[in-house]
Parts: structure tokens; C-alpha cells; sequence
């Protein structure tokens, strides 16, 4: 029994440590040459992996693509309770640095293209990025809700995820700069949070 057991353990886990390295392996080379021509085979050559682990952990290249953008993420959007909706913003806000946030813009516009036409990025990108994203935001702003700082019929509440991505968007092509932590903190005080009534 406990040879099965340790059989499996070995056959379908790899450490935390190696899960990183692999990911950390997954965006550089999405980086250097973008999602169409990022082959499992890139991937194993760049990890010191084979191929066969990488399909038997992740099933597919969109998976493991989407999952190592997920492990970069350092927390949970849901984890934020500051007690206010403007602490709890100006949290997210600080999570990245203008560096990061430069060099992960430049990567999810070259995955936004790659979703037209890849059925299988934009399913992997929504159930694993996305609605865990949108999930968490919901129970930052019902928290904001249950304390009474916003009006639970305040229209503005289905729209904030895409607020948030026009601010992503509209900063890189009607100005023609990256995101910053200073344009975020700014947009969300100008627009996110007066639409909220906060």
C-alpha cells in the first residue's frame, strides 16, 4: 500500500520548488518568442524536463502556460481585508512594481492575439486566470458592500473587472506607456472608486 502510494506521490507531484523553476522556464521562453512558436519540446529543453512530465502534469500547452502566469502571482485578491475599499485597492495596486508590471503587460497583449486564435488559451486563460480573478475582486467589494460603503444596487458594481482592464488597456494605447503604480492608484481614485460612491 505504501508503495503504491509512494508510486503515485512520485508519478503525479513534483516539488514546489521544481513546479517554480519550470514556470519561471514557461515565461521566459513566452517572452523571448511568444505563444505560437513556445513548443512543449522549447519548454523541456529550457526546464531540463521531458516532455512526458509536462503533459502528464499539465495536459496541455495552454494549461501550463496559464497556470505559471497564475503562480506569479504573489496573493490572492480575495486575501486583501484592510477594512476599507480604498486600502484594499491601493493593496492590489502595490502588489507589482512599474518593472513587473511593464514586462507582464508586454506578455498578456501577446497572449491577448494568441487567444483569437487559440480556443484553447482562451478557455485554459478564463477558468484559471480569470474568473479566479474576477471571483476574488466580487468578495473584496461584497466585503465593501457588507460594511455599507457601497450601495449594494449601485450599478457600477458588474463593472469594475473591466474598469480595471481598460485602465490596462487604454494606458498603452492611447498613451502609449506602460502601467504604473501611480497611474493605477490615480485611475482607481478618479474613476473606480467615485463610480462606487466610495
Amino acid at each position: 500500500m505504501a508503495g503504491a502510494q509512494g508510486t503515485t506521490t512520485r508519478r503525479s507531484r513534483i516539488t514546489p520548488e521544481r513546479e517554480a523553476e519550470l514556470y519561471g522556464a514557461v515565461l521566459d521562453l513566452l517572452r523571448e518568442v511568444g505563444y505560437d512558436a513556445l513548443t512543449m519540446d522549447g519548454v523541456a529543453a529550457r526546464a531540463r524536463s521531458s516532455k512526458a512530465t509536462l503533459y502528464r502534469q499539465w495536459g496541455s500547452k495552454a494549461e501550463l502556460v496559464v497556470k505559471a502566469l497564475r503562480h506569479q502571482k504573489p496573493v490572492r485578491i480575495d486575501e486583501i481585508d484592510t477594512g476599507s475599499l480604498r486600502g484594499d485597492f491601493r493593496t492590489l495596486v502595490s502588489l507589482n512594481d512599474d518593472c513587473r508590471m511593464e514586462r507582464d503587460g508586454a506578455l498578456m497583449r501577446g497572449l491577448a492575439m494568441a487567444m483569437h486564435d487559440n480556443p484553447d488559451l482562451h478557455r485554459a486563460f478564463h477558468e484559471l486566470l480569470i474568473e479566479p480573478e474576477m471571483t476574488g475582486l466580487d468578495r473584496v467589494v461584497r466585503r465593501a458592500v457588507d460594511r455599507g460603503e457601497v450601495s449594494a444596487d449601485n450599478p457600477a458594481l458588474g463593472y469594475i473587472v473591466h474598469m480595471m482592464i481598460g485602465a490596462f488597456v487604454g494606458r498603452n494605447m492611447i498613451d502609449n506607456q506602460p502601467v504604473s503604480q501611480a497611474f493605477l492608484t490615480s485611475y482607481v481614485d478618479a474613476v473606480i472608486l467615485p463610480a462606487l460612491g466610495v
